[in-house]
């Protein structure tokens, strides 16, 4: 950072000095000797406050930012280029006060340990990352300052110690909004008037048993509400799609709920297969399924997330501690629509629900 001169401070603590060279100065009455006089002194002055000038004109310390994904650097980059953004807007400005340091697994959770090591090795200040896989392997092997990226419940995980008080070196936004459940049960029941019974896909170990209890407390009563019985559904991993869906068939499910899990968005096409199999109108959290040939979304606004993830790194980076940085949730929500998979599913989408979707695919 630049230091700032005090000029005042300086002619004092310099004024003896200087007089000692004056005095030494010809003293001849000349006009050629005034002129050499004025020169000297001059050339005196501008070495004297040229390191001075120099020492001023020093660029601040520059923010290094490390930027951990399961992406590969192929991979459509919406969400880096809308964090890059922010920082722009807070002031930040690639290759003057700011180096930014991705890293990508490409999928390959085994080389997290490696590059988050890397990212250690060339001074990175603070390290936006996320989801649940790589914070975990983050928090565990370094002490950098982290800022998490969407993430469903980070208590449960273990990452944090609370949301008001996070603790140890990470914080930043969960997208849990587990209120969002009944909504999305409205929504289906506006575009299937006739719906009776809806199930609802989720991997344990998502949400806190706490959390997990109110949401599905919420949604009875919603679904009471309006003539819905629901069926909670449970997949641990991939290997149990199969099950999961006939267990909806054998319960006569007429459409369905997927709430958010990175396992689940990673594997998304299996779901969307087997939603579209057994003809099962879908609500899903992440726009991804929409765009994957999914039916209906309805989530937190992932990209205003890592919008607002970039001034949780201008904190830190000023000199705010993760610690003391309470965790905060989602306060933009999007919808998407695949009117496409609607058709196929031989549904109309009422003229209520694209209204407020943000985005509409045909």
């Amino acid at each position: 950072m630049a230091q700032e001169v005090q000029p005042n401070n300086f002619i004092q603590a310099d004024a003896a000095p200087r007089r000692g060279l004056i005095q030494a100065l010809p003293q001849g009455r000349g006009p050629m000797k005034r002129k050499q006089f004025a020169f000297l002194v001059t050339g005196i002055v501008c070495a004297v406050l040229a390191p001075l000038t120099t020492l001023a004109q020093q660029p601040s310390k520059i923010a290094r930012v490390g930027w951990m994904s399961i992406a590969t650097p192929a991979a459509p980059a919406l969400n880096y280029d809308v964090f890059r953004q922010a920082m722009r807007d807070l002031g930040y400005v690639e290759g003057k006060n700011l180096v930014l340091e991705p890293r990508y697994t490409g999928g390959k959770n085994e080389l997290l340990p490696e590059l988050i090591a890397d990212l250690e090795r060339v001074g990175v200040d603070v390290i936006v990352a996320g989801p649940f896989g790589v914070l975990r392997v983050a928090k565990q092997t370094t002490r950098i300052p982290i800022v998490m990226t969407p993430s469903a419940d980070p208590v449960v995980a273990g990452i944090i110690e609370s949301l008001a008080h996070p603790g140890g070196n990470v914080t930043g936004i969960t997208e849990m909004a587990p209120q969002l459940t009944p909504k999305r049960l409205e929504m289906l029941k506006a575009i299937v008037p006739t719906l009776s019974r809806v199930a609802i896909l989720w991997q344990p170990g998502t949400l806190s048993e706490n959390v997990f209890k109110q949401m599905l407390n919420d949604t009875h009563a919603t679904a009471r509400s309006l003539g819905i019985q629901l069926q909670v559904v449970e997949a641990k991993e991939v290997a149990d799609f199969d099950s999961a869906f006939s267990a909806m068939v054998k319960e006569r499910a007429e459409a369905l709920i997927v709430l958010v899990n990175p396992m689940f968005n990673v594997q998304r096409s299996h779901i969307i297969e087997r939603a579209e199999k057994h003809r099962l109108p879908a609500i899903y959290e992440w726009k991804e399924f929409v765009r994957s040939g999914g039916l209906l979304s309805y989530g937190a606004d992932v990209q205003d997330i890592y919008r607002r993830a970039a001034g949780f790194v201008d904190k830190i980076l000023k000199g705010a501690k993760p610690a003391d940085l309470p965790v905060e949730g989602p306060i933009r929500f999007d919808m998407s629509v695949n009117l496409k998979s609607a058709k196929a599913l031989g549904l109309t989408i009422p003229q209520s629900i694209l209204s407020q979707a943000m985005e509409t695919l045909e």
